[in-house]
């Protein structure tokens, strides 16, 4: 007998071997050893024939043995239906999970150490749980015990505890030699909930993050408890979900809300929707939790019967009061900057004199946006990518960089275009950069610092600005959003939003859900252990989502969204579906982006289908690292009707390359 397999790393052609005489047959879906020259390679077994299917005129060589793999039982089937929906072969997952068995060199262990410090913020005093947290445990227990699906999203304020609830939940799986896999939108919330978690169950329990800043020693060590099927918590943020768990009891999915648990390189794979088919799959709880639930989850209570639990009451402090600012309709016009009002230059002076800490949110890292010549209208771009390069401060001196290909250049003297001299070149917009050179304007004495992802990248610098200003060391820290979520500041009594309308302008269709959730999230950083708290929101321009700042109002804002995306046929009441054609060619990307929307429209008249099809277009950012992209989009009740005519388009026929993105 004989089995066609592939290589998990190296030669892409499916390879025959012959089956030895004491191994089991049952081989399809299994990882294998194979020989390979003069070496031993894994490789996933595809096909099992009874005869060579064709003729060999070589000789076929014996698998070696049969390579260590958890006995998940549903992991293989549940692959293939994974590997089906992303248009992909089971063996992209397959060589995901293998891959960190065939590193051999560990480059994260010092930037692991240095972030796992950094996140010391826990109360280790006994804790009693509210009556809404125990009704919540109370409620899904009995679903552990029984291990049944039991999708349930918890929709808790930010400070009210969703942590204690994960927490008890996740000891009462690992008591029952179940495993639990937690999931985060970031590594640097991994990070802090891995630590978090170790400082109060480790001495219990098995915990191990599984994510890009893990340490080889310690994927191989998750590795070796997967094959025993011991029980253990494994944090992370897209790879935990992938991995075959024999014994697999709970899921746990924080922050759901959040854009950062769909990848952002292609095939743009969605952990939390992975997660909940998971979940089906393998008839087991999940739970979902956010202070802000996407519209798609609340959705899913009323079309699926989803449990719904709230906590509506902060843990300890206080809902911040919450203030907003137009910046235009000021006229004051001798305020130190336009973008301090003079009521939050006032909040921020009086929380430095009751020695109290602020942050300052701008959603913007660098100097300012980009520069633009007065006289001529020029401004500066990236030559690579289709965007604007932005001003960073480097050294003490300005620098252009551009966000999507790193390239660089020193800022010019005068106007390449027409000439006009330095003072002509008008700077736009804001970033953390200069906002922290504003404040220490206006704040001599303050102690202020950023923690944006120019920081973050430093890890060193993130960690002990992070440490800082948990220790009160540091007065003012200016950020984007990477601090807006999972931080429990206990002496934060101020959150300014600099620019809160700024990314309500971008053409996505769930732009003011995105937009209010960061505010919320941002503010709910303010006041968490004490009673008098304030906001500051600053904007150029009134839009509805201002209506419902104050995080309790969340709920209703969510109502009288899901009234426009129904009249807009947009998610979650249609799919979307998005298909992504890239070229370095501008000229053949253009043609066949026409070609294929003709296809499409043509397959859709003649079976009689109802897909609305859209474009093409050019998205935001139509040309990275030279290459040109251009997108089509399908919206459609289910997905049945638009797998069916993509599965009907000869991608060969194309030299662009296409992507498909399940939008869900």
């Amino acid at each position: 007998m004989y089995v066609l397999v592939r290589l998990l790393k190296g030669f892409n052609k499916p390879l025959f071997y012959k089956i030895p005489q004491r191994f089991d047959k049952n081989l399809v879906g299994k990882v294998v050893q194979v020989p390979l020259k003069n070496k031993y390679v894994p490789a996933l077994v595809l096909k099992k024939y009874d005869n060579l299917p064709e003729k060999i005129n070589f000789e076929i060589r014996e698998l070696k043995k049969i390579q260590s793999f958890p006995e998940d039982m549903k992991y293989h089937s549940f692959i293939s239906k994974l590997a089906k929906f992303y248009f992909l072969e089971p063996l992209f997952f397959y060589k995901r999970i293998k891959k960190f068995l065939l590193e051999n060199k560990d480059k994260n262990e010092k930037i692991y150490r240095l972030e796992f410090a950094a996140y010391k913020d826990v109360d280790k005093n006994n804790i009693e749980l509210t009556s809404e947290q125990k009704q919540i445990i109370d409620f899904l227990k009995p679903f552990i015990d029984r291990q049944s699906y039991c999708p349930s999203l918890i929709h808790g304020v930010t400070g009210s505890g969703k942590t204690e609830v994960y927490k008890k939940l996740i000891q009462e799986t690992l008591k029952k030699n179940k495993s639990v896999i937690f999931l985060l939108p970031e590594v640097s919330l991994s990070i802090k909930f891995q630590s978090l978690f170790e400082e109060e169950l480790s001495n219990q329990f098995t915990i191990i993050g599984f994510h890009s800043a893990s340490k080889i020693g310690d994927k191989k060590k998750l590795w070796n408890k997967l094959n025993s099927s011991e029980p253990v918590l494994i944090v992370g943020v897209h790879l935990p979900i992938i991995l075959p768990v024999s014994n697999l009891g709970l899921i746990i999915v924080d922050e759901e809300h959040e854009s950062g648990f769909q990848e952002k390189k292609h095939p743009k794979i969605n952990s939390k929707e992975v997660a909940i088919w998971r979940a089906k799959d393998y008839e087991i709880p999940i739970i979902l939790g956010s202070a802000t639930p996407c519209l798609n989850s609340l959705f899913n209570v009323k079309s699926k019967k989803w449990n719904f639990f709230q906590l509506r009451k902060r843990f300890s402090g206080n809902f911040p009061e919450v203030k907003l600012v137009f910046l235009e309709k000021i006229t004051n016009k001798k305020r130190s900057f336009f973008w301090i009002s003079d009521e939050l230059e006032k909040e921020i002076s009086e929380t430095l004199a009751r020695k109290e800490q602020a942050i300052i949110y701008i959603n913007r890292r660098g100097y300012c946006f980009f520069i633009q010549c007065k006289k001529c209208g020029f401004i500066f771009q990236c030559p690579n990518c289709s965007v604007s390069l932005t001003v960073h401060i480097l050294n003490n001196k300005k620098v252009l960089n551009c966000h999507y290909c790193d390239y660089k250049k020193d800022l010019e003297k005068q106007c390449p275009d027409c000439g006009a001299k330095e003072k002509d070149l008008t700077k736009k917009g804001i970033g953390t950069q200069q906002v922290v050179n504003n404040l220490k304007e206006i704040f001599p004495q303050a102690r202020i610092q950023r923690a944006d992802l120019d920081s973050a990248v430093k890890k060193r610098l993130w960690k002990e600005t992070v440490e800082n200003f948990q220790a009160g060391d540091l007065d003012i820290l200016v950020g984007t959003q990477l601090i807006t979520k999972g931080y429990h500041f206990t002496k934060v009594t101020l959150v300014g939003v600099l620019w809160a309308d700024l990314n309500l302008y971008f053409p996505l269709f769930n732009s003011s859900e995105t937009t209010l959730q960061q505010l919320i999230q941002v503010a709910g950083r303010a006041g968490r252990t004490c009673e008098k708290s304030r906001v500051i929101v600053q904007a150029i321009n009134q839009n509805p989502i201002f209506n419902y700042l104050n995080e309790v109002d969340y709920i209703k804002f969510c109502t009288d969204e899901f009234e426009f995306r129904k009249n807009a046929k947009y998610p979650p009441f249609y799919r979307f579906f998005q298909i992504e054609l890239q070229n370095i060619d501008k000229n053949v990307l253009e043609s066949e982006s026409e070609k294929l929307v003709s296809l499409l429209h043509d397959l859709n008249i003649k079976n009689h289908l109802a897909l609305d099809i859209l474009g093409p277009s050019k998205p935001i950012v139509y040309k990275v690292k030279r290459v040109e992209v251009r997108q089509v989009f399908i919206k459609s009740l289910n997905f049945s009707e638009v797998y069916f005519i993509l599965n009907k388009i000869n991608i060969e026929l194309f030299t662009s390359r296409i992507f498909f993105v399940p939008t869900i």
